[in-house]
């Protein structure tokens, strides 16, 4: 009895001591990356100043980290911005413009973030949306995990909701949705269609852009891979290496679904419609889109016919634009109750103290200003986004100098201790984070393609390679040269390729209502930023 008692004891005892261990290893290996992306996020956060918008688990990040104020995209759409994110390198050398090109067709030896991260001694997994899909291999950048990814939209059947399954055409869980979608189906079988020709029939007859329905978050695929990423959070607590893993929601991107009880949260007629709808004075044709993506939506194309149309963007009732707004807001709550899910379990698993939280929106979303919907351009309501970086030992703090995504990778790298590669386009934001700078350069660089027609109706990826849009965005300006003949900033400068200049005061005017470029009282401004812009293309060529 007495040895047993005493073998007990022991086992006891020996316990305790690896808790202990694992526990001390916990805390004392480099710190662990959570790196959170979240599709089509602008920043109308509370932390940025919006108050209509209900974001309390963002916010409540905010409060942990620091928050980059003034932080812009590569190029605003999903594909090129997340290339770019993920390696440190702009879209002229990663050679990803569109939603067609994969990166390592193009790049076959660039380093990703996670990719180097492996070498470091860490574990590197991924959920939901990172990069685009359509731009890397099968495998989401099979270099760039050390563990096979989970999945990209849809999770495994388990996760979803029981009274609900999992969402048909990958978004709706509205029951007249899912009628219609399964007769559409059903009559393009009858007609022999197969395959993408089938699933294009089906969303050409019923892919409305919102839907309000009271479900669970887990009816949704961001409510399920939250659930299976919480797994996963518990899993990496007993890695003995740090890990890197990354989550990706898909929301707020269209279409505007979200459980019911985020509609709730806001009365339609609350919702900010934009005050200045029209093209800005001296402006240039080709900035503007016609917002093809969102007329793919079918209950977008019944609305035009009796709305007066006019020759760029997309006129939509007033109505229509408080209900797709108020979608935007409610889908924005959704996720920010999935990131509160992420930081919830952080805390209880006690991993918070020693991780590294950076959230980002790869990049704006035009919501009717400009006449505009979708992104796709170089205005500010497309190129700037959100960023937050929370990180051991680091204070609280909010910053209003440029920052740009390449800046993610060299931050990354600086903030977990790990040797900066040389070969990266960004800066290193700790000097901001931690107060020992004001600035780390003096702005950012954001790029549009654009059709030489400006027509974007037929077009596949909303990129050409006709016309590029390059934009430098400082303190106060932004100064945009369109050139035309396939120029790329890795090429000579040649000024007859121009093919239009803007430039907007947002001190001034921040509804960028006028392209003052040619106006006397900014003839030294424009000089200024052109030069700046001129040197950045000459850095660029190797």
């Amino acid at each position: 009895m007495k040895k047993t008692i005493f073998l007990q004891y022991i086992t006891i005892i020996a316990l305790a001591l690896l808790c202990n261990q694992a526990a001390f290893s916990q805390e004392n290996k480099k710190p662990n990356i959570l790196f959170i992306a979240i599709d089509d996020l602008k920043p109308i956060l509370g932390c940025y100043g919006n108050t209509i918008i209900k974001t309390p688990n963002i916010d409540r990040l905010a409060k942990m980290g620091t928050v980059f104020m003034s932080n812009y995209c590569q190029q605003a759409v999903c594909g090129p911005t997340r290339a770019s994110i993920m390696t440190g390198k702009r879209p002229d050398y990663t050679k990803v413009w569109d939603l067609k090109t994969k990166m390592r067709d193009v790049n076959p030896d660039i380093l990703s973030l996670p990719q180097y991260f492996i070498t470091q001694g860490y574990s590197t997994q991924g959920i939901g949306k990172v990069y685009d899909n359509r731009c890397v291999d099968k495998k989401m950048d099979e270099p760039s995990w050390s563990v096979p990814y989970y999945n990209y939209f849809k999770t495994e059947e388990k996760y979803y909701a029981k009274e609900t399954g999992m969402p048909i055409l990958g978004a709706y869980q509205s029951p007249e949705t899912k009628e219609l979608a399964i007769k559409f189906n059903k009559e393009g079988q009858e007609n022999g269609l197969k395959d993408k020709e089938l699933d294009d029939f089906v969303s050409k007859s019923i892919k409305p852009a919102v839907e309000c329905v009271d479900v669970p978050d887990n009816a949704y695929n961001d409510g399920a891979n939250a659930l299976r990423a919480l797994e996963i959070l518990e899993k990496l607590k007993s890695d003995t290496k740090p890990f890197f893993f990354a989550v990706g929601f898909s929301k707020p991107h269209l279409p505007f679904v979200a459980p019911k009880k985020y509609w709730d949260l806001y009365k339609r007629e609350d919702m900010p419609v934009a005050t200045f709808q029209e093209k800005s004075k001296n402006s240039v044709e080709v900035a503007y889109h016609n917002a093809g993506e969102i007329r793919a939506y079918t209950d977008i194309p019944p609305l035009l016919s009796f709305t007066d149309q006019k020759d760029f963007g997309l006129t939509l009732p007033i109505a229509k634009q408080q209900e797709l707004i108020h979608g935007y807001y409610a889908a924005v709550s959704y996720t920010d109750a999935q990131v509160g899910k992420l930081l919830d379990k952080l805390d209880a698993l006690g991993l918070t103290k020693n991780t590294i939280i950076i959230l980002w929106g790869d990049h704006g979303w035009h919501l009717g200003d400009h006449n505009l919907w979708c992104k796709h351009t170089n205005f500010e309501q497309a190129t700037r986004t959100p960023m937050l970086i929370a990180a051991p030992g680091i204070a609280p703090s909010s910053t209003n100098a440029p920052t740009e995504f390449v800046d993610i990778f060299p931050t990354l790298c600086d903030l977990a201790g790990v040797k900066i590669p040389e070969t990266l386009d960004g800066k290193s934001l700790m000097p901001l984070m931690n107060k020992t700078a004001k600035s780390v350069k003096e702005y950012s660089i954001s790029q549009y393609p654009r059709s030489g027609n400006g027509s974007e109706t037929e077009r596949q990826g909303y990129a050409s390679s006709k016309v590029m849009g390059y934009s430098l965005r400082d303190k106060r300006y932004r100064y945009t040269i369109w050139m035309n003949n396939n120029f790329r900033s890795t090429q000579a400068f040649n000024p007859e390729f121009i093919v239009g200049t803007e430039l907007y005061d947002y001190k001034k005017d921040p509804n960028e209502t006028n392209n003052v470029v040619d106006e006397k009282e900014y003839k030294a401004v424009a000089k200024d930023l052109k030069t700046k812009m001129l040197a950045y293309f000459a850095a660029q060529v190797k």
